[in-house]
């Protein structure tokens, strides 16, 4: 039999896919990777749906750790927000979930792998773009683009073959991580309404307000109110804390890698909440430099990493000097919650350079005269009065 890797979320497009690719004669290893929000209950009706929809084998393949180590850690020193808006907490596991699946094929010697992609998004150039890079050799199929199928469709072919699962299609649909959850739902299809508050998967439970502590040690969370433990446990723990005020709840429009503008909801209460807060510690311990130019660089990489591009070698060009910037970020940064909103209430670090020795802005100079004030800014002018001299009449 023809040997093929599938990636399968239980979902209706890669029951199908699985279906109809086992109907064909291929030997299908059906493989989801869990980069969190999957509990080992939905992992067990995953594997019972692939095996009965004719599956060969089913594997779960844990990339929790795996997702933090490669990129959220690195979203994170980047500050990324997608149009000052999104943690690309969806779009960021495509990768990791791509790789994973892709190497898995590589291991068992597939022949083909597929996916369960639609030709209208951007997971199938995310699959595609990875798949043939980490392993060229195989045929890369997808049932569902390539023959451009309906809802409808998929689940009268399941019905056919004894299959008759109840495919409803969910009012809201829910796409759960490590790094955020995505909405989607008829509002997201145009440019004007709202999510209701019932789209969203973690209600507000928290009435009062929370002072909280995070502790970051070159770049990284290392404790929540002094209790230690490793940055992934602590983006779980603090998910827990924060959503209960139904924190990091937005709705994010963006250009498609296809071209095309988007609109998802999301909620992401650690996400937010971690970047937010980590950017204000580099605002006290980086140079003025350093933050223009990882700004720069930030914004690159989750551009690039958005559209599939993340095994281009200048990734980890990009890699190296975020992490090279993350050598002074230490410190603790005091956090509000609110109900549906946070605020930043200051850090403490021994990188602060917000030191009072050198002065306090508008208020006293210790390192430098009245007359060393003067000269700096009569040279500072110079570039300006040269051009103004010369160029009168602008």
């Amino acid at each position: 039999m023809k040997k093929l890797v599938i990636a399968y979320s239980g979902g209706l497009d890669t029951s199908y896919c699985a279906k109809s690719l086992s109907n064909e004669g291929y030997e299908v290893h059906a493989v989801s990777v869990n980069t969190g929000g999957f509990s080992k209950e939905e992992i067990a009706d995953i594997e019972s749906k692939a095996l009965a929809l004719g599956a060969h084998n089913y594997v779960s393949i844990d990339a929790v750790q795996t997702f933090y180590d490669k990129v959220v850690k690195y979203l994170i020193y980047g500050n990324v927000l997608k149009n000052n808006t999104y943690p690309l907490s969806v779009s960021a596991e495509r990768i990791i979930q791509a790789i994973e699946i892709a190497n898995y094929a590589n291991e068992i010697g597939a022949e083909y792998i597929a996916h369960g992609s639609t030709g209208a998004g951007n997971d199938q150039v995310r699959f595609d773009l990875i798949f043939s890079i980490i392993a060229p050799e195989k045929k890369i199929i997808t049932p569902i683009r390539d023959n451009t199928l309906t809802r409808e469709q998929e689940i009268q072919y399941l019905k056919e073959n004894g299959i008759d699962y109840p495919w409803e299609k969910a009012k809201y649909s829910i796409n759960r991580g490590l790094w955020g959850t995505s909405v989607g739902g008829v509002e997201t299809l145009t440019s004007k309404d709202a999510l209701p508050e019932e789209a969203y998967p973690s209600q507000l439970s928290e009435s009062g307000s929370r002072k909280i502590k995070l502790t970051f040690e070159k770049g990284e969370l290392v404790a929540l109110d002094g209790k230690k433990d490793s940055p992934l446990n602590n983006i779980i723990a603090l998910e827990a804390i924060a959503s209960a005020y139904a924190i990091g709840r937005d709705i994010h429009v963006g250009d498609t890698i296809i071209g095309i503008k988007g609109r998802v909801g999301f909620e992401a209460a650690a996400a937010l909440v971690i970047i937010k807060a980590h950017h204000l510690l580099e605002k006290h311990c980086l140079s003025k430099w350093q933050q223009h130019q990882k700004e720069s660089q930030g914004n690159f990489y989750g551009m690039l990493l958005h559209e599939g591009q993340y095994l281009d070698p200048v990734m980890r060009n990009i890699e190296a000097f975020l992490s090279d910037t993350q050598k002074n970020v230490s410190g603790d940064v005091f956090v509000s919650l609110h109900p549906y909103r946070f605020s930043l209430d200051g850090i403490e670090s021994k990188h602060d350079l917000m030191s009072a020795k050198f002065g306090s802005y508008g208020e006293e100079n210790k390192a430098w005269t009245a007359e060393d004030a003067k000269g700096f800014i009569k040279i500072t002018a110079n570039a300006g009065k040269i051009y103004k001299q010369v160029n009168a009449d602008d």
